[in-house]
């Protein structure tokens, strides 16, 4: 008899379990289906979504790289919304799923500070583009050709081929000089010459020499101009152009061709002069 009330007791039981659980699951029936189809709709939306914002990204001719991370970095971002209002219409409070995520947001943000700022730098600089791939430029007390922009960090060749690498942060905020804006280079070199020795000659014999270089440009013309006359001799700015891939080699052979020309016509250079007071 007393076996018989327990397994009655057990069947009692177990019913009530059953038909609480019944009744549970067709009060969360609605909400989970409700979920579901939200995921569904909204998954299919950031899909959308992110196609078309690499589609314009590849109509204003982003970098590919800087594609690439907009649009992952885009869907995670609507993906997090997405599961964060899901768990809202499940009844489950939401606070403090934001909250966390501000949490591990201003955490990651405090022990990657200056990762982040490079970071932000190389998003600028791939958006405004100050420079592409192949320009010469002069940044951060360093001169070279670019050859690859990253997200974090920029690289360059050195003319003594050397590779350089600027951290983006310091570079998107610091003063940029870029040779290759205009289509072709202006070689800056300073030659000095005695001050005995007239400008015009120094200027006609100068030209006429970097005029025999083969990768001088024509037009614009080679020019000379007096830097500054004192300290006994005339400092002569001599200013060929040539295009890009050439800079280097104008850059040496028109200072060497100049400087001969000089000597083939008795153009002398300044001497240095030491004034002895004798007490």
């Amino acid at each position: 008899m007393f076996f018989l009330l327990q397994a009655e007791q057990v069947l009692t039981k177990s019913s009530d379990i059953a038909s609480r659980f019944i009744n549970s699951a067709l009060a969360y029936a609605p909400k989970i289906i409700g979920a579901i189809l939200f995921y569904i709709i909204g998954s299919w939306i950031i899909g959308r979504l992110g196609a078309l914002l690499r589609k314009t990204l590849q109509a204003r001719k982003f970098d590919p790289s800087l594609q690439s991370f907009l649009v992952s970095f885009f869907k995670i971002i609507c993906l997090v919304l997405l599961i964060i209002t899901i768990f809202g219409i499940l009844g489950v409070d939401t606070s403090s799923f934001a909250a966390l995520i501000v949490g591990a947001g201003v955490a990651i943000g405090s022990a990657l500070n200056g990762t982040l700022g490079n970071f932000a730098g190389g998003v600028m600089m791939l958006i405004f583009k100050p420079f592409k791939i192949g320009d010469i430029i002069e940044a951060q007390g360093m001169t070279g050709t670019v050859i690859d922009q990253g997200i974090f960090n920029t690289t360059l060749l050195s003319p003594d081929n050397k590779t350089l690498i600027l951290p983006n942060g310091p570079l998107s905020t610091g003063v940029i000089t870029n040779f290759n804006t205009h289509g072709n280079l202006r070689v800056d070199l300073t030659m000095a010459v005695s001050l005995d020795v007239p400008i015009e000659k120094a200027r006609a014999v100068a030209i006429e020499a970097m005029s025999k270089h083969p990768k001088v440009l024509k037009d614009p013309k080679p020019e000379v101009s007096v830097l500054k006359v004192g300290d006994g001799m005339t400092s002569l700015a001599i200013r060929p152009y040539t295009t890009q891939a050439d800079y280097w080699d104008v850059y040496f052979g028109v200072q060497e061709l100049v400087k001969n020309a000089f000597d083939a016509n008795g153009i002398t250079g300044p001497i240095p002069t030491r004034i002895l007071i004798q007490k």
